[in-house]
């Protein structure tokens, strides 16, 4: 048989019907999950009431799961702790409406699961709109939520709203947080900035997801000559939903005035090298392990170049929660009294 040959428009075509069958698949997808979600709120709701009116704990909770499940076999979901979780879900969003409102209905059911350990509802309501405009997995979310990236969320101290217009510094300033938790690289506080530097490189996925949605790694210890001197960018992005440049400087020790001039230098440096016509402001952002946020803010404000300044975390939250400070070592060892005569 001999091959006819294919007109001209065939691979438009191909194309064309491939996208539709996509973009239809993931429709019904969507439409599937969400009609899933509200079947469970439904469910829930049913057996909030019910527990209200009447004993219905474990026991019972683990007899409707077996006739559920002989009833549906093929349906997956139906275990005890399911519908407790169930029964959870209606609780924490008494009001279906607000579960299409706010977005809920998008999400894969586990992610929701790990949604109703947040108490407060503001909150939630964050984190559904940033995992669901992200796209982050049930571990991304977790880690998040660990990490408390809500309440960092756009806390960095900038300068961007006296630089950029105001669409711009809102967007650029969205991008920052207050402290950075990178506790994943394993490294302790006695590491100078090129060993934290190459941690993070190493683990370059960490980095990206605590940075945030949207970062893109450039490269580290970026070169650049100017007439003949040498300069060195520590870590370089680009986040693609603004198309920006993000320079990022670690120090290891706590802010001084002078790292600001620096990191406004590296600023215009890539600014003139390799933004194009069509990339937004590029901004540099300063990562201390310490500052005063009064010398930040004169710093910042003698700086022609938007730039942040913000602190990082080598320890997670709960160990530095419980861990003693350095003055409460030095109590316990020296005593309320110091050091005994004849000890240095």
């Amino acid at each position: 048989m001999i091959d006819q040959p294919v007109p001209g428009e065939y691979a438009d075509t191909l194309r064309s019907i491939r996208d539709r069958v996509t973009s239809t698949r993931s429709r019904a997808q969507l439409a599937a999950n969400a009609h899933l979600v509200h079947l469970y709120w439904s469910i829930g709701s049913i057996l909030l009431e019910r527990s209200r009116n009447g004993a219905w704990g474990t026991g019972v909770l683990t007899r409707l799961a077996a006739d559920l499940r002989a009833e549906f076999p093929s349906m997956k979901g139906f275990s005890a702790t399911n519908l407790k979780y169930m029964r959870q879900f209606a609780a924490t969003w008494p009001d279906e409406d607000a579960i299409g409102q706010q977005a809920v209905d998008r999400l894969p059911w586990g992610h929701i699961t790990v949604l109703l350990s947040v108490p407060d509802s503001g909150l939630r309501a964050w984190y559904v709109r940033q995992a669901v405009a992200g796209g982050w997995s049930r571990n991304v979310l977790r880690h998040n939520l660990r990490s408390r990236a809500a309440e960092r969320h756009a806390a960095a101290a900038t300068n961007f709203s006296r630089l950029l217009d105001d669409d711009g510094a809102d967007l650029a300033q969205q991008i920052t947080r207050d402290p950075y938790i990178l506790d994943f690289l394993a490294v302790d506080g006695d590491r100078d900035e090129r060993s934290i530097e190459q941690a993070m490189v190493d683990r370059i996925a960490d980095t990206l997801r605590e940075l945030g949605t949207g970062f893109a790694f450039v490269g580290r210890q970026v070169h650049f000559d100017v007439d003949g001197n040498d300069f060195f960018v520590d870590l370089l992005f680009f986040h693609v939903e603004q198309l920006r440049y993000v320079v990022v400087e670690l120090k290891t020790g706590e802010f001084r005035p002078d790292n600001v001039g620096q990191l406004s230098f590296y600023v215009a440096l890539v600014d003139a090298d390799l933004r194009r016509p069509h990339h937004a402001d590029t901004v540099g952002l300063l990562l201390v392990t310490g500052k005063n946020d009064a010398v930040v803010r004169y710093a910042l404000g003698t700086s022609n170049a938007p730039v942040g300044v913000a602190s990082y975390e080598l320890l997670p939250p709960e160990l530095q929660r419980v861990l003693p400070s350095e003055a409460q070592l030095q109590r316990a060892l020296l005593g309320p009294k110091g050091p005994r005569s004849g000890q240095p």
